[in-house]
């Protein structure tokens, strides 16, 4: 419910944003006219106008007669066209013969994108350091004799005698994140395995399993849960500065990496990396073999790299972050490169 409400805040946020920093980029190939279909995404729409999606804002300014231009709904018209040498979008709502008042809630508007790819990973799982991980409370064993424990089951905690909040989330260490081409460690994946709530303080404490993903397991950590800790307060917009960076990972166990799939990328709030920022991303030239430059001889040469995409960001730590893929134009895979547009 929590992400419901978020969401609905954020969709104005993403219209009412200027961002004239950047040419306003027809895609060539728009249609003159697009009716909305159930599943359309605004990204998606935009995408059929402009080269440059998050350019949208600019488009929907020239129609400052539409009341609310951030709510678009299956069978709404719209028409593309030039006034003035300027592009213009206009939109016409869907016509009853009947007379009628429209009723619709904002969950049936369309979204900017499908909520329902990134919602899990809003809250949990989260990337954590070393310290933080060695320094949270951890399970020590489990109430009525239980073997393994369970949503409805009670866990003994060591050591929550000063709580920060009722509510703690059960973790445990996953893979950690590093930086292609050294050894430096970026950040641990702290997979997310229960929810539990606060029964008793104490060393042990006492808690009570709400919900839990899978059993929970002797020496597993709590953290503070982070409802209410994340806001889709953004809009999607490239970064200011030059920012560089790869994929290092891809997250709910995918092979081959598409569109709307959730990724990690090298680069985090330290190097300037915000909530809604958008990256191309470029598959890295292969390495061939050149056979006739030296006869005898074989020289490699690198091949340039490609675009292949483009990756939302919509939630950064330090020094990683988890991006939604937005386009996927070409085959991309872990290691790729990520660049500002």
């Amino acid at each position: 419910m929590a992400f419901r409400a978020i969401f609905g805040a954020f969709i104005p946020l993403f219209f009412s944003a200027a961002i004239m920093a950047d040419t306003l980029k027809i895609n060539p190939a728009h249609p003159e006219q697009y009716i909305v279909v159930k599943g359309d995404t605004l990204w998606d729409i935009s995408g059929k106008f402009l080269q440059h999606p998050w350019q949208w804002p600019q488009l929907w300014k020239k129609n400052p007669h539409i009341e609310n231009p951030h709510l678009i709904y299956p069978g709404d018209r719209l028409s593309f066209s030039y006034v003035d040498g300027e592009p213009r979008l206009t939109l016409s709502k869907t016509v009853k013969l009947s007379p009628t008042i429209r009723e619709s809630s904002l969950e049936e508007a369309v979204k900017l994108i499908p909520t329902d790819a990134i919602s899990q990973f809003l809250a949990s799982p989260k990337v954590v350091n070393e310290k933080d991980l060695a320094n949270s409370p951890y399970v020590i064993d489990f109430a009525g004799e239980h073997l393994v424990a369970g949503a409805g089951d009670r866990i003994y905690v060591r050591a929550i005698t000063d709580p920060e909040s009722l509510s703690y989330t059960v973790y445990r260490q996953g893979e950690a994140y590093i930086r292609p081409g050294t050894d430096e460690i970026l950040g641990y994946e702290a997979n997310y395995i229960a929810d539990t709530t606060l029964q008793t303080t104490g060393d042990p404490a006492t808690l009570l399993i709400n919900k839990s993903d899978s059993e929970i397991r002797i020496g597993d950590r709590l953290m503070v849960s982070a409802a209410g800790e994340l806001a889709l307060n953004y809009f999607p917009h490239p970064p200011k500065d030059e920012i560089s960076g790869s994929i290092i990972s891809v997250l709910n166990g995918v092979s081959q990496i598409g569109q709307h799939n959730i990724i990690v990328i090298d680069r985090g709030s330290a190097d300037g990396v915000e909530t809604g920022h958008v990256f191309d991303i470029y598959q890295r030239g292969r390495i061939v073999n050149d056979n006739y430059q030296i006869p005898g001889e074989t020289v490699t040469v690198q091949l340039p790299d490609e675009i292949a995409g483009v990756l939302m960001v919509f939630r950064p730590f330090e020094k990683v972050s988890y991006a939604l893929v937005m386009e996927a134009t070409a085959a991309i895979h872990v290691l790729d490169k990520v660049k500002t547009p």
